[in-house]
């Protein structure tokens, strides 16, 4: 996928009309893909935590005017020292996720009160053998979101999987 396709496929009002600079985590942010993507619609000043277990990307200041800040760590098993965020950007890491409720809850208390998540994920629940373990496609996560508090749900697109049969597709949680 390309920067611009992943710009559009998390594309949404919400992170178009920012008025101030904010905080996010994007938690299994691999080669930072989706980091950049948030990065195009964050305001000058804003920070995303870029975490990976195997984190290559280098700190840096984007021509946006956002830090890209790198942590290295599991997201799913280290603790993490963040407070106060905006939002939380997953992109096709949730699916590595066994216990998703646990998981979730816990990332709620890295939150401010009127946080979102993004996620992006394989539209499916059927897993596929080391690439995606514990997929979740997005008619469940609505559900697991509910369960931990998150009412609000938007659909933000689907594209077509480059590494497999069916869709991939972005969302948008709120309280």
């Amino acid at each position: 996928m390309q920067l611009t396709e992943a710009i559009e496929l998390i594309r949404t009002n919400y992170l178009e009309e920012q008025k101030k600079s904010s905080v996010w985590a994007d938690l299994g942010c691999g080669s930072g893909l989706f980091t950049r993507a948030l990065d195009y619609f964050l305001k000058q000043g804003s920070l995303i935590y870029a975490i990976d277990e195997n984190n290559s990307l280098k700190p840096e200041i984007t021509t946006n005017g956002v830090q890209i800040k790198p942590l290295q760590a599991d997201f799913v098993k280290d603790a993490l020292n963040l407070k106060n965020l905006n939002g939380i950007l997953m992109a096709n890491s949730l699916h590595y996720v066994k216990d998703k409720i646990s998981f979730l809850e816990r990332c709620k208390d890295y939150l401010a009160e009127d946080a979102h998540f993004l996620i992006i994920e394989y539209d499916t629940d059927i897993p596929v053998f080391r690439w995606v373990p514990y997929p979740v496609s997005f008619s469940s996560l609505v559900i697991l979101f509910k369960r931990i508090g998150f009412s609000s749900s938007l659909k933000l697109g689907e594209r077509a999987s480059a590494y497999r049969r069916g869709n991939m597709y972005a969302a948008l949680f709120s309280k």
